[in-house]
């Protein structure tokens, strides 16, 4: 793996920290109510739902490094499939595109990558 692929991974491991983060403990803050344009009403309402999800974006960006640590291809691959997934689902069921290419673009460019580098 060259340090192209590795930076690629931890870009997007970062990006899934900062959605912990933003779904954790900014979700009913200003910057977390116009990321999700939701209501402060609707914020207090889901916040134990949308800590959950954020904990769910921790466990992708740890397995992620985790991947980088063991060197193994196929769990980089299969971290990476796992948030195109949950991006393609995101964009679907919250209607919204930027989901998709926030969170599954970047892992579809590492996982290209990855492919062209064992060619």
């Amino acid at each position: 793996m060259n340090s192209f692929t590795t930076l690629l991974i931890v870009i997007v491991a970062i990006i899934h920290f900062y959605f912990l983060y933003l779904e954790m403990f900014l979700w009913t803050k200003p910057i977390g109510l116009k990321t999700f344009g939701i209501t402060k009403e609707f914020a207090e309402q889901s916040k134990i739902m949308a800590a959950n999800q954020g904990l769910y974006n921790g466990f992708l960006a740890s397995g992620l490094l985790w991947s980088l640590f063991t060197a193994q291809v196929n769990t980089q691959i299969f971290f990476l499939s796992c948030v195109i997934v949950a991006g393609i689902y995101g964009s679907i069921s919250l209607k919204k595109k930027a989901v998709f290419f926030f969170q599954s673009v970047p892992a579809i460019l590492t996982i290209l990558i990855i492919f062209i580098n064992k060619l």
